[in-house]
């Protein structure tokens, strides 16, 4: 009986063991998956950002051309602040763009590298 106790010790110290590849496996896959999903968060709250200041630009051509189709000189002279926020808003979304691409860069060339290094043995 002391034997049959000892196999199942020994198998359930086996299955505890950290250095099993399979667990090794599953949890590389767990920490890919929270940064895919970190990642993803990353990305969805840029292109809320892009879409913001987008839709504020709609707002503010439609705004442009009622002033300028009124041909009031009050309106005239609102159109250059109008058109100066319009200005600075196409900045903000090439700014924002440009750290997207950055981002997706980074992400993937992490992913990429990761990747290589897990099919390697230490």
């Amino acid at each position: 009986m002391n034997t049959t106790l000892d196999s199942f010790s020994a198998a359930e110290s086996s299955m505890e063991d950290t250095s099993n590849p399979s667990i090794t496996t599953n949890q590389n896959a767990n920490k890919e998956d929270e940064v895919d999903a970190e990642v993803w968060a990353t990305f969805n709250n840029s292109f809320r950002q892009v879409q913001s200041v987008l839709d504020r630009n709609r707002v503010l051509i439609q705004q442009v051309n009622e002033n300028h189709q009124s041909r009031t000189p009050d309106n005239m002279v609102k159109n250059v602040s109008l058109i100066q926020e319009l200005n600075g808003n196409i900045s903000k979304v090439v700014g924002l763009y440009s750290d997207l691409n950055s981002n997706f860069s980074t992400a993937y060339h992490q992913r990429n590298h990761n990747g290589k290094n897990n099919g390697k043995k230490a």
